[in-house]
């Protein structure tokens, strides 16, 4: 059973659902022209804070494939996920100027005030891939599930095709299931990737 930390920032209680360690298995079942390229692995996702007003996320993937005492290494990425508002003179930036005065989002009754009309709230995610994308997430939060979608995408010149994606998160008996659709390669948004995860911390 998961307990809610008192000491979080009242920011992140809406997210505090998605806040450990997970360990899991997923497939991979894109389709590109008329070859479809599957693949199982493995996943470690952990979601952390350090006492500002996000979480902090890191990802790392191996192919379930091959030797499983020196895994192939297959993706990573890392990214901070927020309630979505304006930021104000308080909070720090840009850059690490510190802010001025006192932040406004610190009880559950003032963050209550950022629901949005359909009684969830908004969010963004930021999150960067090292082999040159970076992707900015817009979407909800509505108790224990997350809907995302691109806002935009940054590549790097040597980066892949990488055009559009969306994120489906979700917390069902107490594990992390979560399904990721991209528009790479030339290919329109499609099916790439899910995954079923628990909780190891």
């Amino acid at each position: 059973m998961f307990e809610l930390d008192a000491a979080l920032p009242a920011e992140i209680v809406p997210l505090s659902w998605l806040l450990g360690v997970w360990e899991g298995t997923g497939v991979i079942a894109y389709k590109v022209g008329d070859e479809v390229r599957e693949h199982e692995f493995g996943q470690r996702v952990a979601f952390t804070h350090d006492g500002g007003p996000y979480v902090q996320y890191a990802c790392s993937t191996w192919l379930a494939e091959g030797d499983q005492d020196d895994p192939r290494i297959l993706f990573s990425e890392i990214g901070y996920w927020r309630l979505s508002r304006p930021l104000g003179p308080a909070d720090p930036g840009p850059g690490m100027l510190p802010g001025v005065g006192e932040p406004l989002f610190t009880t559950a009754d003032s963050v209550e005030t950022l629901r949005n009309a359909q009684g969830s709230f908004d969010i963004q995610v930021s999150i960067l891939q090292p082999g040159g994308v970076s992707e900015l997430y817009l979407g909800t939060v509505d108790g224990p599930r997350i809907d995302l979608g691109t806002d935009a995408v940054v590549r790097s010149a040597g980066a892949k095709e990488y055009a559009a994606a969306t994120r489906l998160y979700g917390l069902v008996d107490d594990h992390l299931l979560w399904a990721w659709d991209i528009a790479a390669l030339g290919q329109d948004l499609r099916t790439h990737a899910s995954g079923r995860l628990a909780r190891v911390d």
